[in-house]
């Protein structure tokens, strides 16, 4: 928007930025933690699972290699020979390879947790702006980000191998008397220790690129303040219009209690600022309740609704105060105050009763 261009932005992203952002398929999540997630499993795998895999191996390798001099070689076997080792391979490591496939989508939902956000399926045809798309690749502060990161993983990952691989080279020129079975579990086990080392590293890199990928989430996702101002206006409504529907609702609620005034039993006045009308039911409320309250035209309002309908009016300059202060419209009047108004209802049941014996 215009109006938000040049201003800082200082303000946390509110909760409704997260949610639309989560729609939309961003979240604050590490590539790295997924990798190490995989890399770690697979080497407990690989651990577990080492003489099984060296015993198939080498059960294979020994098939082959046994028969070599026997062998016809023509396309017919080589394909034949091709289909088996294919087949072998893919019953012997499918399911390590499901594994893992499960380990990588476990680490992704426990980063973000678990939603399916059609949004972020839609196709955007923006990014089938090629120039674009080269800018956002080779020249966008995102890309030198990610390269220097990657730089700076070969050069930690590449130099570590580096120590722990020159050591087992230097040990291999031992396998020369090993069988097929004792080479393959060396290298095995070889491959298993260059793999834990190599994963105590990596998962220094992974927590430090989550802290990293967070923090930079939640700096994309700050806020200008008049940002902050246009969502809460969308999502609490315009000042303007909430002013509006609140004075339609004060207008429908007086209303009503104006039509409320007329089966009051008194009218509690201040007497020029405040009117509360009392109404006692013993059948439906155990004490009298607030049926009607204002104050200064208001006030004057209901003490003339009463007039109109010969509803008494009392005059308690501090009762009147106390009542409007702690009673809302239906509200049953608060017990300190009980003992007070039930004076006065004694003295209207009273005066009315007097009213109607000097009738009769």
């Amino acid at each position: 928007m215009a109006q938000n261009e040049g201003q800082e932005k200082t303000e946390q992203p509110t909760g409704k930025k997260l949610s639309d952002a989560r729609d939309k398929g961003q979240v604050a999540k590490s590539t790295e933690i997924s990798s190490f997630a995989v890399f770690s499993s697979g080497m407990i795998i690989l651990y577990v699972a080492r003489n099984l895999l060296g015993d198939n191996l080498s059960y294979l390798a020994t098939t082959i290699f046994s028969s070599l001099n026997e062998l016809q070689l023509n396309i017919s076997v080589l394909q034949l020979y091709m289909a088996k080792a294919i087949l072998y391979f893919f019953l012997t490591l499918s399911p390590f390879l499901v594994g893992l496939m499960l380990v990588g989508l476990a680490a992704n939902i426990s980063q973000v947790g678990f939603k399916i956000s059609p949004k972020a399926f839609k196709p955007k045809f923006n990014k089938f702006n090629v120039i674009k798309g080269i800018k956002n690749i080779f020249f966008s502060s995102r890309s030198y980000v990610e390269l220097l990161k990657t730089l700076v993983k070969l050069v930690l990952v590449g130099g570590f191998t580096y120590l722990i691989m020159d050591d087992l080279v230097s040990e291999s020129i031992l396998l020369v008397d090993y069988t097929v079975v004792e080479i393959l579990a060396n290298m095995i086990d070889g491959a298993y220790s260059l793999i834990w080392k190599v994963a105590l590293l990596y998962a220094l890199i992974a927590a430090s690129d989550f802290i990293f990928q967070r923090y930079k989430f939640n700096k994309d996702m700050m806020m200008t303040k008049q940002e902050v101002k246009e969502e809460n206006k969308q999502t609490e409504g315009d000042p303007l219009i909430k002013g509006k529907i609140k004075s339609l609702q004060f207008e429908a609620a007086k209303r009503r209690m104006m039509q409320d005034i007329p089966e009051a039993d008194v009218v509690i006045t201040n007497p020029t600022h405040y009117a509360v009308a009392i109404k006692y039911d013993p059948v439906k409320n155990s004490a009298p309740t607030v049926v009607a309250k204002g104050v200064d035209t208001l006030a004057q309002k209901i003490k003339k609704v009463a007039v109109e309908h010969n509803v008494p009016l009392h005059e308690d300059r501090e009762l009147a105060r106390a009542l409007y202060k702690l009673c809302e419209v239906g509200d049953t009047i608060p017990e300190k105050l009980f003992h007070a108004v039930a004076k006065i209802l004694a003295y209207i049941y009273n005066l009315k009763k007097t009213k109607k014996k000097s009738i009769v």
